[in-house]
């Protein structure tokens, strides 16, 4: 697999740290526990997005862009990202916002609407969930032409075969520092939302031969649905990358137990999550997606799906920004039902 053929931008100067969790590793009397700080990749609030713009927002240049357009959730910290490569690269950036929950968009909001503005987001246009997001999309690049402008349209969460080639890419590195430190990781755990990670990311160790086994914790679709999703864009991303390898569709496990009543609604397996990640770690979670991966993450420790002695990864996708939005969340314990 040869990325350097495709153009890229630079936003992180280092790879991402693989840190011990031995404090969480203890509370739950389970396997070693690891964690990829993809939360710390560069743009503003760091997460996942970063690795995937890296390859987008290149083409957009490439192509002479002056805006970039983007959608996501009312909190979206792929819309925040997005804005932020704009930022970097002196682009304008414009916002579809889908209100996946009814009534859930308050401009004044904290969180990622509030950096929307701090960012300095050129436009937002807030629609009902199941809105024709493509179109919305459509026609904000179509009056930007209008005006003699050129927009690049970036699908929700960077979820595409060119934006999944960022985490193809992230396996690549895992695999450079396990080398490094004679790791031998078992298990890698990741959140399964817009698939662009997921998906990647298991195309990458495919291709590399690496025999790690990825369980997605689904944050919206159910398990089915997002198996579908996630292994055909991994092929996708595997026949861009020139990839021979076929992708097994038994190597896409997606796991929708801690999803709850619905997607970036809460629960209180995501609240304990979220408390126990903070207190026992220092590590900042959020409760749309990686809350709710880390819940899954321990569910599966507590039901013995690992090994006593195996080495497990979670893949930190970042999006902590969101969580000063959800104080009254998860501001109390809870217990998990």
């Amino acid at each position: 697999m040869n990325l350097a053929r495709f153009k890229r931008r630079h936003y992180t100067p280092h790879a991402t740290a693989i840190e011990e969790m031995p404090h969480l590793s203890k509370a739950l009397g389970g396997p070693r526990l690891m964690i990829k700080r993809d939360d710390l990749l560069g743009l503003t609030g760091g997460g996942n997005k970063t690795r995937k713009l890296e390859f987008l927002v290149a083409e957009a240049l490439e192509q002479g862009a002056d805006t970039l357009i983007t959608v996501g959730a009312v909190q979206s910290n792929h819309c925040r990202l997005t804005l932020a490569a704009a930022v970097r690269e002196g682009l304008k950036c414009q916002l579809v916002l889908e209100q996946r929950v009814p009534g859930s968009y308050d401009p004044g909001a904290s969180g990622n609407n509030f950096l929307f503005d701090l960012l300095g987001v050129e436009r937002i246009v807030v629609v009902e969930a199941g809105a024709d997001l493509a179109g919305a999309m459509a026609s904000l690049q179509a009056d930007l032409a209008a005006q003699g402008r050129r927009g690049y349209i970036i699908p929700g969460g960077g979820s595409n075969p060119l934006g999944a080639l960022g985490y193809a890419a992230c396996a690549e590195e895992i695999q450079q520092q396990a080398f490094a430190a004679g790791l031998a990781i078992d298990h890698i755990v990741v959140a399964s939302g817009s698939a662009g990670t997921h998906a990647g990311l298991v195309a990458g160790l495919v291709a590399n031969s690496m025999g790690i086994p990825v369980t997605g914790i689904n944050v919206r679709r159910p398990r089915a649905e997002q198996e579908r999703n996630v292994h055909a864009l991994a092929v996708d991303v595997a026949a861009l990358a020139g990839v021979s390898i076929p992708i097994p569709r038994d190597a896409i496990v997606c796991r929708d137990e801690w999803v709850g009543p619905g997607y970036s609604l809460p629960t209180p397996e995501m609240v304990e999550a979220v408390r126990m990640f903070a207190a026992t770690e220092g590590v900042l979670l959020d409760p749309v997606y990686t809350g709710k991966a880390a819940a899954g993450l321990i569910g599966l420790v507590r039901g013995g799906a690992f090994a006593a002695d195996a080495t497990v990864l979670f893949l930190h996708t970042g999006g902590s920004p969101v969580i000063f939005a959800n104080q009254a969340v998860l501001g109390a314990p809870a217990t998990p039902a």
